[in-house]
């Protein structure tokens, strides 16, 4: 029996819904991006590759403000007053996003302006004023003007008789500051001029030095010719803005009898979107910028200086200037997999045991070739495929399932009308795969399908046999070359008899509630992912092994979080790689002590994820399309697939997360005050770089 003085002395328990056991979900994506802008610092990395993470951090940076700031600014709109997992209100949460960023940006633009575009100068690439040209160069340049730009430009005055114009997402824009001389004097006006997208942001400059590359900036050129465009005033000055918009879709699926032609119509309005962000050239005069905000119904806070270029994604266009390879990495090839290299029946292959794959550095070849090979065979009866991000124009899978269709097989295709960024390409593939005779499907009512698997039903002399693959990724080749991911085949009945299950589910008006082996989200994925969290927390608890290791993009579920403290309350080992998004505060004593986040950003997006259970020393390996979010877990169809060959699940756990784990070049570590720190080498200890491990393993087949 407990003494008085000993129960007296017992520490209070933890309540695990206390907000400072949380970190902020928006914060700690701004975190995320400045690990990418960490690459752009790493003198380690080829010139091109860090010009790319600043590119990178800008288009992060964009769609962050037009999704998850939208949906902040629409919250304290509606006067939303529930707080956060972390205790923040959503106006706090704006302050603080726009406190945390501006550090950041200016962080961005010294690394830019000092570092980058000075080491692009040592090799020829030079962006100049057009003010500082020489005579003919201007002279040439007037002549670019002339002809290319002065008639697609459309000034437009603002004053009385003229209304603030509409300013599209995104978009570049001049604000121009005129005068007018007038029998009373000078009188001032205010224009605007917008960027054309049309036209290249770099305009390249004739006759530079041999084996150099001189460019001026679009804006700078147009704004060195505005006089031609406002004749009898006097341009005092122009200064470069751009606004964001609100760009997420904000459909009512239970209104709209046709999803597809509902989707089309919201895609017209995103670009009509509320007003997000505004994005300003330093210098610009304070009555300038109060006017701009006073017309897009923003206030200070929504405000941001730039001391350098704006929209920094257009640096694209010099990342990809032809040659200069010695300032990119290293090209490589993916490699096929010594157990299909060669082999040009899949399915043969897929019969002797279940095939993975890990991208990119093995090729995507063999997901196409499984498509196309059933297309062709005569014994194939029936194809069904999830797609939610494909390749464009061009894809491969699509033209695979298209043939398939033009054979008579039985096509059933699930395309994700609302994958965010790619509706358009998505509707245009569901009308061409429509027309070919496919059985499509636009979606879940109120859910993304979000899963990446396919379906192939063969007639074979045993009987009728399903061949699958799972993935990670989307099928969309391009992404697959730089975004990391597995791949598996297999033709397991168990598996087989459940992706049936669940395409009679996407399909028809199947009602399951339950599926053998696959977990899929919104059925089952959160109930087994509890309850595996909660089984590993009895085995510490008895004694057994005991440990969860696990891959993610992202970790913001606040149920899972709590699972999480329990089982390390329990004493759990718990190693979490989490690239993005991490709301869970680790090593936190009594709470979160036995918990390791870790975070490795680098030459490729590392995307897949996998689960790992140690199960009382019986493992478990799951790899899935889901994070462990709540719009992955309950508004999203989500499949967790079970790795069942021993022998390709210890390969995944330790021959890819073990290694990757081992990571002391790109790994940061997460610190309990939310901060990341990269992990120390000793001195005797040799670098170890993940992605470069694998990239010479693939090699080496």
């Amino acid at each position: 029996m407990l003494s008085h003085e000993s129960v007296a002395s017992a520490p209070a328990p933890v309540s695990l819904d206390d907000a400072s056991l949380y970190f902020s979900r928006e914060l700690s994506w701004l975190e995320f991006n400045d690990r990418v802008l960490e690459e752009a610092l790493d003198a380690r990395n080829p010139l091109f590759e860090r010009l790319k993470f600043v590119a990178i951090y800008g288009n992060n940076l964009d769609e962050f403000f037009m999704i998850r700031v939208a949906a902040i600014k629409q919250q304290i709109e509606a006067q939303v007053v529930r707080r956060s997992e972390d205790g923040r209100l959503p106006a706090e949460h704006l302050a603080a996003i726009s406190e945390r960023l501006r550090r950041s940006l200016a962080l961005q633009m010294r690394v830019l302006n000092e570092e980058l575009l000075p080491a692009l100068e040592t090799h020829g690439i030079r962006i100049l004023a057009v003010a500082d040209l020489d005579e003919a160069t201007q002279s040439a340049l007037e002549r670019t003007f002339d002809d290319r730009l002065f008639p697609v430009l459309t000034p437009l005055a603002v004053d009385a008789g003229h209304p603030f114009p509409y300013i599209s997402n995104l978009s570049l824009s001049l604000a121009v500051e005129l005068e007018e001389p007038t029998a009373e004097g000078v009188e001032l006006h205010f224009a605007r001029v917008k960027i054309p997208p049309i036209i290249p942001r770099f305009i390249a400059i004739e006759g530079a030095p041999e084996g150099e590359r001189h460019f001026v900036l679009l804006e700078d050129l147009i704004a060195h010719h505005l006089d031609g465009l406002f004749p009898g005033m006097k341009v005092r000055d122009a200064y470069l803005f751009r606004v964001t918009r609100d760009a997420d879709l904000d459909l009512q699926e239970d209104e709209a009898d046709d999803l597809l032609r509902a989707i089309e119509s919201e895609l017209q309005r995103r670009r009509f979107g509320e007003p997000v962000r505004l994005e300003i050239e330093r210098g610009m005069p304070e009555y300038m910028r109060d006017f701009l905000l006073r017309s897009l119904d923003l206030s200070e806070v929504d405000c941001y200086e730039t001391d350098g270029i704006v929209a920094l994604s257009d640096l694209w266009q010099l990342i990809g200037l032809p040659d200069y390879e010695a300032l990119r990495d290293e090209p490589f090839m993916p490699t096929i997999p010594r157990p299909l290299l060669g082999k040009s029946d899949l399915f043969a292959q897929i019969r002797e045991g279940d095939v993975l794959l890990h991208h990119p550095y093995d090729s995507f070849d063999p997901v196409v070739q499984f498509v196309q090979q059933a297309a062709e065979d005569p014994d194939v009866l029936a194809i069904k495929a999830t797609l939610y991000r494909t390749s464009g124009k061009n894809s491969p899978i699509v033209r695979a399932l298209l043939h398939a269709a033009e054979n008579e097989k039985q096509v059933a295709v699930v395309i994700e009308l609302k994958a965010r960024f790619d509706e358009e390409n998505n509707i245009e593939w569901a009308r061409r795969l429509e027309r070919a005779g496919v059985h499509v499907v636009y979606g879940f009512p109120g859910q993304k399908v979000h899963a990446k698997t396919m379906l192939v039903v063969r007639r074979e002399e045993d009987g009728i046999r399903r061949y699958m693959h799972f993935g990670t990724g989307n099928y969309n080749e391009k992404t697959a070359r730089f975004y990391t991911d597995l791949s598996l085949f297999t033709c397991r009945r168990e598996l087989g008899a459940d992706v049936t299950q669940l395409f009679n589910a996407l399909t028809g008006f199947s009602k399951i509630t339950d599926y053998e082996d696959l977990l899929v989200a919104p059925v089952t994925l959160r109930r087994e992912m509890l309850a595996l969290i909660e089984r590993e927390t009895e085995h510490a608890r008895e004694g057994r092994p005991a440990g969860i290791r696990a891959k993610l993009n992202a970790l913001t579920d606040g149920e899972i979080v709590r699972a999480l403290y329990r089982a390390s309350q329990a004493g759990v080992p718990i190693d979490l790689l989490v690239r993005g998004m991490c709301v869970l505060r680790p090593g936190l004593p009594g709470v979160s002590e036995t918990i390791r986040v870790r975070s490795i950003v680098g030459r490729f997006l590392e995307h897949s994820r996998i689960y790992v259970f140690e199960n009382g020393g019986e493992r478990e390996l799951y790899i899935s399309s889901a994070d462990w979010m709540g719009r992955n877990l309950d508004r999203r169809v989500e499949l967790a697939v079970p790795v069942l060959d021993p022998v390709i699940a210890e390969s995944v756990n330790s021959q890819i997360l073990s290694v990757l784990a081992s990571d002391n070049v790109k790994m940061r570590e997460l610190m309990p005050d939310g901060s990341y720190k990269r992990r120390g080498r000793r001195p005797d200890e040799m670098p170890v770089n993940a992605q470069r491990i694998f990239l010479t393993q693939a090699q080496a087949v």
